[in-house]
């Protein structure tokens, strides 16, 4: 039985997305999983090195760029695993990533979304892994360079600790959960999707929890000029 899918949706990132596989390759104790690769219609060769370096990884090419949501969702509906990883191409895993996510996985009760830590290829923290509901007032905040309330800064970078909302570049999730909820909503095509997701999450009765102990590092923004 598939224990885990990791769908990883692509546009023209091969370099990032063959790293990223390989550090989901070198994970520890990482058993009976998948790894689903949805293709936005990539012109960079990305199809051509999945075939020829990853040939266990099942492919998706899709004829046009669909955006995020709708090609998550077509890598989840063909997903094999109790549990769905979201994950950006342009990210690379720590070798205990996805053990110790399991496990909290496994043993917290009403679980919704789960998400981790994020620094950049120099090892900086990147904040907007962990944030608050972008109400009114905490948007406004956001909008004129108070951004504090908006990356839920009260809770530490390396807390394990509840929250609204995580990013989508790194969501852990039950996948019959997932689909109870709808997936993510494909009136969006890039971007608020897991602002989105994440409410859905919140209001259907789950909690959303942020694993400060557990890192990925994500060089942010590489796979959505792309």
């Amino acid at each position: 039985m598939t224990k885990l899918s990791i769908i990883i949706v692509n546009f023209n990132a091969r370099f990032f997305l063959q790293s990223c596989i390989e550090s989901i390759l070198e994970s520890e104790n990482l058993k009976n999983f998948e790894i689903i690769v949805v293709d936005n219609n990539s012109s960079d060769g990305s199809c051509t090195m999945l075939e020829l370096k990853f040939p266990e990884v099942k492919l998706i090419p899709n004829k046009k760029n669909v955006g995020f949501s709708t090609a998550n969702n077509m890598g989840v509906n063909q997903a094999q695993g109790t549990y769905v990883l979201i994950l950006n191409p342009d990210t690379i895993l720590d070798r205990l990533t996805l053990s110790k996510v399991i496990s909290f996985y496994e043993n917290t009760e009403n679980c919704g979304a789960v998400g981790v830590r994020f620094v950049d290829g120099s090892g900086k923290f990147l904040p907007e892994c962990k944030r608050n509901f972008p109400s009114i007032g905490v948007a406004f905040q956001k909008l004129v360079g108070l951004s504090k309330a908006y990356y839920a800064s009260e809770i530490d970078e390396d807390e394990n600790s509840r929250v609204a909302i995580l990013s989508g570049a790194f969501l852990f999730v039950k996948r019959e959960r997932y689909l109870e909820i709808g997936g993510f909503d494909e009136d969006f095509f890039m971007y608020g999707e897991d602002i989105d997701l994440c409410y859905r999450f919140s209001m259907a009765g789950y909690r959303n929890y942020y694993l400060g102990a557990s890192s990925v590092i994500h060089f942010k923004g590489q796979s959505t000029p792309r």
